[in-house]
């Protein structure tokens, strides 16, 4: 069979609009695809891809565990879950974890534990849950739903009831939220999705508080920024402000489907057994991939290098503006970085997106007018600088239309 784009409009549900660039091959930060054109990979499957493509270390636990065992059920565990979940543990503040398949059921898990723990120690009345408008928390109908775009929750009938939306980085407009019937305070420390957004120390320190002071959970979304992309392990380490859950997937698996959310032993004591469940979580191959990932990601060379890359993603994208005037300003946390579109541009992110394909790049949008870059965390600096100019003809040909 000749598989080609046409094949997707004949066979799969039109929700997504894929290019007609079809990857066949990729190795570290290169990819080629179906014709043999080679590509510099900047997208990182939306900051999935945290080791580039076919890294060894993922390659050889893929194959090793393909060997051992593929999946039970979680009637039985088995060691790659508990050494992960070990792995996890000893590498942030939680103490407890529950796996999942991807970033919107680690999402769910998260808000149905925070519902269950205010219901058992405070009450049915203690259910709202503040999210902040232009979040993404996944596309579930519960987790769209606290995401902060109707773009994304409108048009499925009635949507799960006490999920309120406060701005981003306003912390006024929590206070103004907040009660004693909130039960938890979900955000992103960097909002991905709605614009490559970092939270201020400020912002992040003061909804800690007022989540203390008003017996709230507070839930860091951490699928985007998890696992090295913004040079710590985890973004909250960058705040010095710990959250009470936090979920975790995309770069988790480096590739590979998996999430988790992280908490605390009294917190997760409330989830017993039949409360929750995923036939899929956990399972073997899944997890040895993961802790070859997070082994691999979480040493001084690779975080401290993530700052290092991102710097020069700062001065050569500096650079180019300077030359054709398109961005307003460049936002990054790490290696997750949005240039934002100024008034001239504005709307026309997707044209430079499409026109960064045509010079072998791949990159990604963060709404309508932001260009996102999320590649790998240990790309070589070579393919930042061969990037850059492929990116520089790009922006070149969208400016002379």
């Amino acid at each position: 069979m000749q598989v080609s784009r046409s094949v997707f409009d004949d066979v799969m549900v039109p929700n997504y609009a894929p290019s007609k660039i079809i990857p066949v091959k990729g190795e570290g930060s290169r990819v080629w695809d179906q014709n043999g054109t080679e590509f510099i990979d900047f997208a990182g499957g939306i900051a999935v891809n945290c080791l580039g493509h076919c890294h060894p270390a993922l390659v050889t636990a893929l194959k090793t565990q393909a060997d051992k065992l593929w999946h039970l059920s979680n009637v039985m565990t088995n060691e790659p879950a508990l050494l992960l979940a070990k792995a996890l543990v000893d590498a942030t503040f939680a103490e407890k974890v529950y796996f999942a398949n991807s970033g919107a059921e680690a999402n769910e898990a998260a808000l149905k534990l925070a519902r269950r723990y205010a219901k058992d120690k405070y009450g049915e009345q203690k259910n709202q849950i503040i999210a902040f408008k232009q979040g993404f928390h996944g596309r579930t109908f519960f987790t769209v739903t606290v995401g902060g775009q109707s773009a994304y929750s409108d048009g499925f009938g009635p949507k799960p009831a006490a999920i309120v939306h406060g701005e981003f980085n306003n912390l006024d407009s929590v206070k103004a939220l907040i009660n004693a019937d909130t039960c938890a305070v979900m955000v992103e420390p960097v909002q991905g999705e709605g614009g490559v957004m970092p939270a201020t120390a400020e912002f992040i320190k003061g909804v800690r508080e007022l989540c203390d002071a008003n017996n709230a959970l507070l839930i860091f979304d951490e699928v985007q920024t998890g696992v090295g992309r913004t040079g710590e392990l985890y973004a909250y380490m960058g705040y010095g402000v710990t959250p009470d859950i936090l979920t975790t997937a995309k770069a988790l698996g480096g590739g590979f489907p998996i999430g988790a959310m992280l908490t605390t032993t009294d917190i997760a004591k409330h989830l017993v057994v039949g409360t929750h469940g995923s036939t899929y979580g956990g399972n073997p191959l899944a997890c040895a991939v993961a802790l070859a990932a997070v082994n691999t990601v979480n040493t001084p060379a690779v975080l401290s290098g993530v700052k290092a890359k991102a710097q020069l993603f700062q001065d050569g994208l500096k650079k180019i503006n300077d030359k054709y005037h398109v961005f307003s300003e460049v936002r990054s946390a790490g290696l997750l970085i949005g240039a934002v579109l100024n008034s001239d541009y504005a709307g026309k992110a997707r044209d430079f997106m499409l026109a960064a394909a045509d010079q072998g790049l791949m990159a990604l949008v963060a709404g309508t007018s932001v260009v996102r870059f999320a590649p790998s965390l240990i790309i070589p600096d070579a393919d930042i600088t061969e990037g850059l100019a492929r990116f520089e003809q790009a922006v070149a040909h969208v400016v002379k239309g």
